[in-house]
This record gives structure tokens, C-alpha cells and sequence, in this order.
């Protein structure tokens, strides 16, 4: 089956995990952490561009906590040679053992392909690292990237299609992020130490000011305030009833069969079969099905 056509036909059968960001106004949701005016809203608060020069990058995040939710985002990444680079997109609550799920996009020299970076942290501890090519050229249009995180999953999403799902393996002595509170970041910023190549490549600055695009920001998401969670009108009702929600949301078997296609044709590196890395056995998790 060629690509272009299997991926067609998962952006209908996932459905459910792709749905089209609405897109918030980034004004109102979001607000700008770092850079110096290096990031701007545009487009009467529908986007946000990031850009990165030589001095530095920037970077915004969600005026919001969230303790669950679907969180999407529409990002059209550094065009060009955009070696060194690394575009970002992630949830991470705050202290030395902090939860995170990462987008993370490698850049490249011009004409190779970028590197799709995922991780997730759970109290401090990193290093799930999977890695992925993508199937499209993620520099001419927007495409939506999305995390699905409920009590028993986070599964990743590009334009709907899984890539990865990290359960929650608790019961067998796994951490999972649940209790902490996360706020959505992204940012664009300068990693030509080892970003592209292992650091071999570095940023082309004549090509600078780089620019990263956003839009399509939509958090369907419970929120955390003043020390109380506070989810969507009748997440939990759909929930309890069996409905479509997104907080008992999992993979059928179908999806998880296309998932597993997508990680056999696209991803490039698993820490779960580095035996390298891990001369002793790896992680727990990834001896759970």
C-alpha cells in the first residue's frame, strides 16, 4: 500500500484523535516567555510566528494548567536549511522532578528530512526517547500535532495518525504523569551543538532570522486553578456513559495496527531496542504490551 493512500485513509479511521484544531486566539491563551520580541501573534491572534537568529531564539506558553486533555497544535516548521534548529512543542509541569510529554523537530540541511523527537518525562525521569521521520514535508503548509493525555494513556498524533502511545503501567512498577499539573510550551531556539547530525552540521546564520509558524491552538483540556481541576461540560458524563470522550479514550485494535505500520515504516530510533544503551535489560515498559 503506497504511504500517501494508507495515510489517507487513517486520517478518516482516527477520527476520533485527529480532530481539526478550532483554533484559539493566541492572544487570549497564550503568552510570550523569551526572545525579546522574537516571537509575534499574527493574523488578529489566529497564529503566532517564533523566530531565531544568531542572539536567540523565543518561546511562549499556555496561560493555562491542565491536568488531562487533548492539547492540538498547527505548526508549519523552519523552511530551507534549517540545520540546528529545533522547533518545540510540549507539556511540562515545574521542578527538578517534573512531568513532560515532548514534540520536539530536528532540523536538517536542505533537502534531508527532519527528525520528529518524542519523550516523556515522569518525576524527572526522561530518556522514552522515539524518533521518527515524517511522511510529508512539514515546511510548505501546517500540519496538526497532537497529545491526547488521559488517566491511562498520552498517545501521539500527526494530522490524526497515532505514533506513539505510552500507557500507564503503574500496576507494574512504572510512573506515569497524572498528579502533576502541566502548562503547554513551545519555542524554536539554537541546538547546533547536537541537533543535526550529532552536531556535525551547524546553523547556516546567513539564512537567518529562522521562523517557525503556529495556529490552530485548541486545548480540549481540564484546566487547573486555584488547586482544583475543572474539566469541559460533560467530558466526565460521556465518560461514565461509555460515550466519546477523550478521558477514557484509547487505541482499537485497528488503530494500534496502524500505528505499529507507521512505527515499522517511520521510526528511525526506539530506546526500548537499544541494547546498547541498556546492556543490563531495558526499561519496564518496554517489556508490557
Amino acid at each position: 500500500m503506497r504511504p500517501s493512500f494508507a495515510l489517507g485513509i487513517l486520517g478518516v479511521v482516527m477520527a476520533c484523535l485527529a480532530c481539526a484544531a478550532q483554533g484559539g486566539n493566541f492572544y487570549q491563551d497564550t503568552e510570550m516567555t523569551w526572545g525579546q520580541g522574537r516571537g509575534k501573534v499574527v493574523d488578529g491572534g489566529r497564529g503566532l510566528d517564533l523566530t531565531l537568529d544568531r542572539t536567540s531564539g523565543s518561546g511562549f506558553q499556555s496561560k493555562s494548567e491542565y491536568l488531562f486533555g487533548k492539547i492540538d497544535m498547527q505548526i508549519k516548521l523552519v523552511p530551507g536549511n534549517s540545520a540546528g534548529t529545533v522547533t518545540t512543542f510540549y507539556l511540562s509541569s515545574q521542578g527538578d522532578a517534573h512531568d513532560e510529554i515532548d514534540f520536539e523537530f530536528l532540523g536538517n540541511v536542505s533537502g534531508e528530512p527532519y527528525t520528529l523527537h518524542t519523550n516523556v518525562f515522569t518525576r524527572g525521569q526522561g530518556q522514552r526517547e522515539q524518533q521518527f521521520r515524517l511522511w510529508f514535508d512539514p515546511t510548505t503548509a501546517f500540519h496538526t500535532y497532537s497529545i491526547l493525555w488521559n488517566p491511562q494513556h498520552v498517545i501521539f498524533a500527526v494530522d490524526g495518525t497515532p505514533v506513539r502511545d505510552f500507557k500507564n503501567h503503574e500496576a507494574r512498577g512504572v510512573a506515569f504523569p497524572k498528579t502533576q499539573p502541566m502548562r503547554l510550551y513551545a519555542s524554536l531556539w539554537n541546538a547546533d551543538d547536537w541537533a543535526t547530525q550529532g552536531g556535525r552540521v551547524k546553523a547556516d546564520w546567513s539564512k537567518a532570522p529562522f521562523v517557525a509558524s503556529f495556529r490552530g491552538f485548541s486545548a480540549d483540556a481540564c484546566v487547573w486553578e486555584n488547586g482544583r481541576q475543572r474539566c469541559p461540560e460533560g467530558t466526565m458524563e460521556a465518560a461514565v456513559a461509555g460515550g466519546r470522550s477523550w478521558w477514557n479514550q484509547q487505541l482499537s485494535d485497528l488503530s494500534y495496527r496502524r500505528m505499529r505500520w507507521v512505527q515499522r515504516k517511520f521510526m528511525i530510533y526506539n530506546y526500548c531496542t537499544d541494547a546498547k544503551r541498556y546492556p543490563q535489560g531495558v526499561p519496564a515498559e518496554c517489556k508490557l504490551r
